[in-house]
């Protein structure tokens, strides 16, 4: 189907050694020496009910990163079998996602309710083998029946049913003769069985809910243990990624696609992403959303992955941090510092430097001619040369942080102080004159006066500043307001408690905005979603939200260090 392997793909095999690759990769590799597959073939199925989040980020970068890799197929499957809770936003917010991470569904865009059709064919089929039944008790006898996972569970007393009232009783499921919740179509395993998954599982529920795509064709819909396996069948899928909460399904796909005769596609799971300070589940994330407690599933608080790219967060970092935990099979937390890390190790090389004041107040170099200008150059990016420079205007009145200034300061403050000496990025070494405060003793100006011969670059002073500033200059700065995120729960672990619910572990500092900022008049053409290193500050990008109604908001999407505290 697919033609052979390529030249790259046996030349991968050949010169990586087994020990350097995860368990998966070895199965793919051993799958293609072995001619049980040509080329092999995966998918990324998620139900469209909610936003991706970081999580899912691990099974797209692992799913699609393998078809790249081995130069197969990826498919991008929604298993839309719940419509209540689905909407067509939803599949197109996670198109987009999927797109933004740097991946493309080179084996097709697909949906499970393509195949409810061959799914209902599938359980007549089951039906008629007598491998399927119709059950008329409620779900708390059925459930009542499954027995424990010491104990066997007991026979449905509609379970021997013939096979010819069984399929009819199912074709007037489809045909909405029966009210929701009437009966329910089981599959005829082992009411024994030591897999509680194998007895006698529901495959088809009544449900009339509009559906985004089929409409009101359907009142009967397939529960997704039916739909995964057979759908990967469809698609000819090789190798069904999953997380290691499907491990006890396994027994399970196998079974449906062993009794139907179909296209042998292997689930293969692996340990989900388990995050710190971090709520993984949809669920409850919806529920934060609904309840106001963030600003919808884009809030740069979520772990949303449109969340995270609103925060300032890039394709690359997300990707590079997907790589650095690996593929395991076995479950593991990983500290959220990590991700902040492979941010900054991207923004570090890439980002551009600018320079913002958060908290402004009147920087005056007193001993500066009066209505004189300078343009100063100043590089982009140390990290990168070929980022080139620009120019800072410069003048007599700056605008500098207020807690860059101390009236008493220790030997081991570098900033400005009585008796202090610093230097201003790019600029000049300043020496503190005085300073003005108001009646209320607000500080409102800081007096300097500049070394000429110490402009940066030709600094033949020969002064020592051991402390350099950030500054914007007050005639030319763009007012803007700021955003400063941090994690929106202060508890390492707050869905880990017993006895208590994860919303009582909420960070109440978990946003922090900032108006009156000033920033250099470089960031007036900032596009949304283009990373800065806000010099000293940490690192920035314009706020999609907010850049239709012409506000220049920033937000943090990480600072420059991990200074982060409990409490």
């Amino acid at each position: 189907m697919y033609g052979p392997p390529s030249s790259h793909t046996f030349a991968h095999m050949e010169n990586s050694p087994a020990k350097d690759l995860h368990f998966i990769e070895q199965i793919i590799e051993e799958d293609l020496k072995s001619g049980k597959h040509a080329a092999i073939h995966t998918r990324f199925p998620p139900e469209p009910n909610g936003h991706l989040h970081i999580g899912h980020a691990k099974a797209i970068c692992l799913s699609f990163g393998m078809a790249e890799e081995y130069n197969g197929l990826a498919n991008l499957r929604f298993d839309d079998t719940n419509p209540e809770k689905e909407s067509q936003a939803y599949v197109d917010a996670i198109k987009k996602d999927v797109s933004w991470l740097g991946f493309k569904w080179n084996g097709g865009e697909y949906y499970t309710s393509d195949y409810f059709e061959q799914l209902y064919s599938f359980a007549l089929k089951l039906i008629d083998m007598g491998a399927a039944y119709v059950d008329h008790q409620g779900p708390e006898d059925i459930a009542s029946q499954k027995g424990t996972p010491t104990s066997p569970g007991s026979d449905s007393p509609y379970r021997e049913r013939l096979a010819e009232e069984n399929r009819a009783l199912f074709e007037q499921m489809r045909a909405g003769d029966f009210p929701d919740g009437h009966c329910v179509l089981r599959a005829k395993i082992d009411m024994g069985h030591a897999n509680m998954h194998m007895r006698d599982p529901i495959i088809y529920r009544i449900k009339r809910a509009h559906h985004q795509r089929t409409g009101n064709r359907w009142c009967i819909y397939p529960m997704y243990d039916f739909a995964h396996g057979q759908s990967d069948a469809l698609e000819e899928i090789t190798h069904s990624l999953c997380t290691l909460e499907f491990e006890v399904h396994r027994p399970l796909y196998d079974w449906f696609i062993e009794q139907l005769g179909i296209f042998s596609s292997r689930q293969i799971e692996f340990a989900r992403l388990n995050l710190s300070y971090t709520i993984m589940s949809k669920r409850k994330l919806l529920t934060l959303v609904e309840q106001g407690v963030v600003d919808g599933w884009d809030d740069p608080r979520l772990p949303t992955i449109s969340g995270l790219r609103r925060r300032g967060y890039t394709p690359e970092s997300i990707r590079s941090f997907c790589n650095r935990i690996g593929i395991a099979k076995r479950e593991n937390i990983i500290d959220v510092s990590l991700l902040e890390f492979s941010l900054r190790d991207h923004l570090n090389q890439t980002a551009h430097r600018t320079m913002a004041v958060l908290d402004p107040v009147k920087l005056v170099i007193v001993n500066y001619p009066e209505g004189n200008s300078e343009q100063l150059p100043s590089e982009n990016n140390p990290e990168d040369e070929s980022a080139g420079v620009r120019n800072l205007p410069f003048s007599r009145t700056l605008w500098m942080e207020r807690d860059d200034f101390k009236l008493e300061a220790n030997k081991k403050w570098f900033r400005l102080a009585p008796g202090k000496t610093v230097r201003l990025k790019s600029a000049y070494i300043v020496r503190y004159v005085d300073h003005v405060m108001d009646a209320d003793g607000v500080l409102q100006e800081v007096h300097v006066e500049y070394f000429e011969n110490s402009k940066s670059g030709s600094d033949v002073s020969g002064i020592k500043a051991k402390g350099t500033l950030h500054w914007v200059n007050a005639a030319t700065a763009i007012d803007a307001e700021v955003r400063l995120y941090d994690r929106l729960f202060n508890d390492p672990a707050p869905d880990g408690h017993k006895d208590r619910e994860f919303m009582d572990f909420l960070n109440p500092h978990s946003l922090e905005v900032r108006t009156g900022c000033k920033l250099e008049a470089s960031l007036a053409e900032a596009s949304a979603g283009v990373p800065y290193q806000f010099t000293r500050l940490g690192y920035f990008s314009l706020d999609a939200g907010y850049a239709t109604e012409g506000r220049q908001v920033f937000n943090r999407a990480v600072t420059l260090r991990d200074g982060w505290k409990q409490g």
